[in-house]
């Protein structure tokens, strides 16, 4: 919204709270509500969820109610209304066990290709959502682009482990190698997502920061990480014994954006190797909407253990 408005483009906001970008406030679980909102409208852009941090709060049902029948009501009425085109912003969450191989196999290697294996309401429901999505282009022929965005929310780690052992813009800088991406890049992929949808018609891409690792390092990704990120990106050790961090020492799957970048024409400009120079300089290695948008939290509540609980 802040990167529509700033570009001058006519955008509605849709919210549960108020917000200076929020112009309806309201449900997608409220159906005449949405189609109230959808009065004008010519393209969707859905981000609207319950996600990871909610899945030990909220109840199993609230999931349903907000990722099935929420994006249900959304293409009912998008479609209803003509708006096209449709993008949805789903998550690398929706591989699920999928993820994690088993100790002894090298790293997995995350393309569109792998089936997901949700392991949580959480991932249950957005790849549901998924499914509405590409059947409301089957059978009406509605332009749908399907966005699994990795991690770009500046909250502390979950993990207790992660929050004990690094710093959190360590953890952070580590994640871009395999599992993360600025915010900024997360905006332009869903901006070309709305230019490229009709001519594409349906696809599912990965949004995530460009890794420097091809399948030939999955082993030694899997083994001794440190090693393999020195022999790519040898300036990390420079910065890394400057602040006194350390890299992870195993990666256990590399999301993959090759598909993104080659059909949407996504070129992201966040990267490992980018922080790593912009640290190094003394710049802010978060882009100015990072910085902008900063962090909105998770609950209203604190919690003393973490960002938020986990099952």
């Amino acid at each position: 919204m802040r990167t529509l408005v700033d570009a001058g483009r006519p955008a509605i906001g849709i919210d549960v709270k108020t917000s200076p970008f929020t112009h309806h406030v309201g449900s997608i679980i409220d159906r005449d509500f949405v189609k109230r909102c959808m009065a004008g409208v010519h393209a969707v852009l859905h981000t609207a969820t319950l996600h990871k941090p909610h899945v030990v709060t909220h109840s199993r049902q609230a999931f349903i109610d907000t990722n099935i029948t929420g994006t249900l009501n959304l293409l009912e009425e998008a479609t209803a209304a003509g708006a096209v085109p449709f993008v949805y912003t789903s998550t690398t969450s929706v591989f699920g066990r999928a993820l994690k191989p088993p100790r002894d196999e090298p790293a997995a290697w995350i393309t569109e290709d792998v089936v997901p294996v949700p392991k949580n309401i959480y991932g249950v429901t957005k790849i549901a959502a998924e499914h509405l999505c590409e059947l409301f282009h089957v059978l009406r022929g509605l332009p749908c682009i399907i966005l699994r965005t990795s991690r770009f929310f500046p909250e502390a780690d979950d993990r207790k482990e992660t929050r004990q052992s690094y710093d959190d813009c360590n953890a952070k800088v580590n994640e871009f190698l395999f599992r993360r991406a600025d915010i900024a890049d997360v905006v332009e992929a869903h901006l070309l997502a709305l230019t490229k949808a009709e001519t594409i018609g349906f696809g599912r891409y990965i949004v995530s920061a460009t890794t420097p690792f091809s399948p030939a390092d999955l082993q030694e990704l899997r083994a001794n990480a440190p090693a393999a990120v020195r022999r790519l990106v040898p300036r990390y050790e420079e910065l890394y014994a400057r602040r006194g961090w350390s890299m992870f020492p195993e990666i256990d799957r590399v999301y993959v954006n090759e598909r993104a970048r080659r059909e949407l024409g996504w070129r992201p400009q966040y990267n490992f190797a980018d922080v790593v120079e912009r640290l190094l300089a003394g710049d802010d290695p978060r882009s100015s909407l990072a910085r902008s948008v900063g962090s909105k939290g998770y609950h209203p509540e604190v919690f003393a253990d973490g960002p938020y609980p986990v099952e």
